[in-house]
């Protein structure tokens, strides 16, 4: 079903990190953390234009030769400039180009379709067979990606802090479920509902991920943007689903501030209320199910997680206490009361810090 969007663009770096590199950075690094922070207020203008004016965020038709469970991929090549999509460099079952940003984004684009197909029986973003597209070598030095409510859009970074945005396959998964999540639940991108949309891109990120390479739940690293720091950061990724807090400490990024539960939640105005922030709580608990009941994290977590996303009962403004109860609802509409899965469940989310009051056996 179609609906009409009203959420802002989704972008895999917080605001707070840019804004560290735009007060702390060399001069190079400060003129691209700058420029890439006018950039996402613009593309942020734009959406909400477009809202305004009535157009419909997420394309909803679909090739007329377009055959159920089978991915359809443009990605294209902006020049550096900010003119989308850009060249049309590689469509769907073309063989691999010289640009490994190219291939990068053609391959993130099809691990994400695959999992979800496979695993959820889900035809694209939209279940009905959304063509996925894609622009690479976004202006010049950009040093973020984001999923506007049509395609995916990718920087090159600036080569001293960020390398390019294709690099990590769980950030193209991350973005793309971002639409998975406008179409299924449309979670407000403010406050708790906000950090919810946010994990609910860093969960299917990181099973993208762990899908693609045939990962079981214990041996996955947990992180989301592995690779995407040059080697002059101290840091080992954007965010850690195991660790959150964890995952970067530099003189000029900051120290990762993600709480890992409830006692700690970050209340604050920035970041639409700390949507970046605060969403380490429910990655955490997402992590703690998955490697407790363990084997591969979509077999199981992620089948409640993306059943929970497609209830109902999920309303746009709900927050962690109302997603973690549908959740163990979930389970138990899954696997049975008192099961192992829902046992699993209500431990995970009491971990960091929210109990539902609920007996496990």
């Amino acid at each position: 079903m179609a609906h009409r969007l009203r959420h802002a663009p989704c972008f895999i770096l917080p605001p707070h990190l840019l804004e560290n590199v735009a007060e702390r950075g060399s001069d190079a690094q400060r003129s691209s953390a700058m420029n890439t922070l006018r950039k996402d207020r613009t593309v942020r203008m734009l959406r909400q234009d477009n809202i305004a004016s009535g157009r419909r965020s997420m394309r909803t038709a679909t090739l007329s030769t377009h055959e159920e469970g089978d991915p359809t991929r443009s990605i294209y090549d902006a020049g550096h400039t900010e003119n989308l999509p850009g060249t049309l460099i590689r469509s769907e079952g073309q063989d691999a180009v010289d640009d490994v940003t190219i291939n990068e984004a053609y391959a993130g684009l099809g691990a994400t379709f695959d999992m979800f197909w496979t695993e959820f029986g889900r035809d694209s973003i939209d279940d009905e067979g959304l063509p996925l597209s894609a622009s690479t070598h976004f202006s010049s030095n950009y040093d973020n990606a984001f999923w506007d409510g049509t395609q995916m859009v990718f920087g090159d970074g600036d080569g001293q802090i960020f390398n390019r945005f294709t690099i990590s396959i769980d950030v193209i998964g991350h973005e793309l479920t971002h639409g998975v999540t406008e179409d299924e639940a449309q979670l407000r991108y403010t406050t708790q509902s906000g950090a919810l949309n946010e994990s609910m891109s860093d969960c299917f990120g990181s099973v993208v991920k762990q899908f693609s390479l045939q990962q079981k739940a214990e041996e996955a690293d947990w992180l989301i943007g592995a690779g995407l720091f040059t080697d002059a950061v101290n840091g080992a990724a954007l965010r850690s689903m195991k660790a959150p807090g964890t995952a970067y400490d530099d003189p000029v990024l900051g120290k990762d501030p993600q709480p890992a539960d409830m006692a700690h939640y970050v209340h604050t105005y920035d970041d639409n209320g700390g949507v970046h922030i605060n969403s380490g709580i429910p990655n955490r608990a997402f992590y703690l199910c998955a490697t407790t009941l363990g084997g591969y994290s979509w077999e199981r977590a992620g089948r409640i997680w993306y059943e929970t996303l497609r209830d109902n009962a999920l309303r746009p403004t709900s927050g962690f206490r109302r997603f973690a109860r549908l959740t163990a609802t979930t389970a138990s509409r899954l696997y049975g009361a008192r099961s192992d899965e829902h046992d699993a469940v209500v431990s995970a989310w009491g971990e960091v810090g929210i109990k539902l009051g609920i007996t496990t056996s």
